[in-house]
């Protein structure tokens, strides 16, 4: 009975049915989700090729993909700009390192160029000994008669005040250092035994040792004692240590005495306002004065306050490298106290490298007065001031070396010297004096040594 009706409801729709759709007719039975049976009539439409309806899904389909495609790329741009951020601070600090690199690079490119030009000048040198030594061995001896027989006489008969050889022969200095033997009992004149004034250098005894360094910060160092202390607090025998390896030298030990310093135990650690610059410091009046790092800033702390007292640029002074001892170390200012007050050891780049000698104010750190010398600093190992005599060492790995060369601050005259001097543990960074005990005081590869010296006399040799 149902197709009968159905049929009569497709003529009401004015819905041609041709025979033919018959044949094409299918008719289904099936329940829907909720159970219920379905019956589902299906005719093919004689005109219609596609239901205009239909042509939507594909759109739908379109769209959604599309919709799908933008929800990944809004979310890849999220995660970008999350992203972008942290690179940001990432790439900020590859910056910062870079930069760092390159400095240090370049540092050790300035290093380098530094070193090679050093070697050059004493390949230099080399040359010139090399053919002076050929000189002399070509040059036949002067024979002259006395009344003992014959004499052997090589030496010129007038001593100049300035040797005719340059005084930055380095190599020609260490040679004479190294062969040179100079018995203790020809160095004292007669008269000078038991002279307490301020007088030149007759001699240096042999090295004491005091205490050697637990670390590997102590290779280099500085150590001394105030020899005019002020106030009750510290006295001429508190004892000071500063260790020098490191990036930020700023710890200062205090040892009640010697023996304590011996036995390893502080009685008290200052921490330096400003960090400190290799093994130039120096201790005086209840004052520690030493260069700032990487600068060529000088600076007193005062003891008793714990605080920074005054503060002074050394004028055209070279630093960091730029005109130190021989041995290196950033050793380019190096600071000393004497019978006469404060005094400043480097050199300038007018001064070509020559060692200049300036007399400090010790409370504001003025510079008083300069003398500029004829001896190349980077020429000597170590140099220390005595009764406003400078004095320099010729080696400081060499065992056996000598004080080689004096420079007078009364005259303004320099001469060259050869007074034994003993670097026993073969690397001596540090050589301060102390003129109330009489004795230097030196840092030689760990060890801290003192040397008792004799004065006497100043031996005049006119210019």
């Amino acid at each position: 009975m149902w197709l009968p009706v159905f049929l009569l409801c497709l003529s009401c729709l004015s819905l041609p049915v041709p025979s033919q759709a018959q044949d094409r007719a299918s008719l289904r039975r099936s329940n829907d989700h909720a159970g219920r049976c379905h019956y589902t009539f299906t005719v093919a439409s004689p005109e219609e090729s596609s239901c205009s309806g239909s042509s939507m899904k594909p759109k739908m389909d379109g769209v959604s993909s599309r919709l799908t495609m933008l929800e990944a790329l809004v979310s890849r741009l999220i995660a970008d700009d999350g992203g972008s951020r942290t690179r940001g601070n990432g790439e900020e600090g590859f910056q910062e390192v870079y930069s760092q690199v390159t400095r240090e690079r370049n540092q050790l490119q300035q290093d380098k160029e530094r070193l090679n030009g050093q070697v050059q000048e004493l390949q230099r040198r080399l040359a010139e000994l090399s053919q002076e030594a050929e000189s002399l061995r070509q040059r036949p001896c002067q024979q002259t008669n006395t009344s003992g027989g014959t004499q052997r006489e090589n030496r010129p008969a007038s001593v100049s005040p300035d040797p005719a050889y340059h005084f930055g022969n380095g190599a020609y200095q260490e040679m004479k250092a190294e062969v040179t033997e100079v018995p203790a009992s020809r160095l004292s004149p007669e008269g000078n035994h038991n002279f307490t004034g301020c007088g030149e250098l007759q001699s240096v005894g042999d090295p004491v040792l005091h205490r050697k360094a637990d670390s590997i910060t102590g290779k280099y160092g500085v150590w001394l004692q105030d020899p005019e202390p002020q106030g009750p607090l510290y006295t001429n025998k508190t004892v000071w240590r500063i260790d020098t390896v490191g990036k930020d030298v700023r710890q200062l030990f205090a040892y009640e005495d010697m023996d304590q310093l011996s036995k390893g135990f502080p009685m008290k650690v200052l921490v330096l306002p400003e960090p400190m610059e290799s093994t130039g410091a120096t201790m005086y009046r209840g004052s520690l004065y030493y260069q700032r790092k990487r600068s060529r800033t000088l600076i007193r702390y005062d003891l008793t306050s714990e605080s920074l007292a005054s503060r002074r640029e050394l004028p055209h002074a070279g630093f960091h490298g730029q005109h130190p001892y021989s041995w290196g170390g950033y050793t380019d200012i190096d600071l000393a106290a004497d019978e006469q007050g404060m005094w400043a050891i480097y050199s300038t780049s007018k001064a070509k490298g020559a060692i200049v000698v300036s007399q400090l104010d010790p409370k504001s750190l003025d510079v008083k007065r300069s003398w500029e010398t004829n001896m190349r600093k980077n020429t000597v190992a170590n140099a220390f001031m005595v009764c406003g005599r400078l004095y320099t060492v010729a080696s400081y790995t060499a065992p056996n070396t000598t004080v080689n060369y004096v420079f007078d601050t009364a005259t303004g005259v320099g001469r060259a010297l050869a007074l034994p001097f003993k670097n026993k543990y073969r690397y001596n960074s540090m050589v301060d004096y102390n003129h109330v005990q009489r004795k230097l005081y030196a840092w030689d590869n760990f060890h801290m040594v003192t040397y008792d010296i004799r004065l006497g006399r100043a031996s005049h040799v006119s210019s």
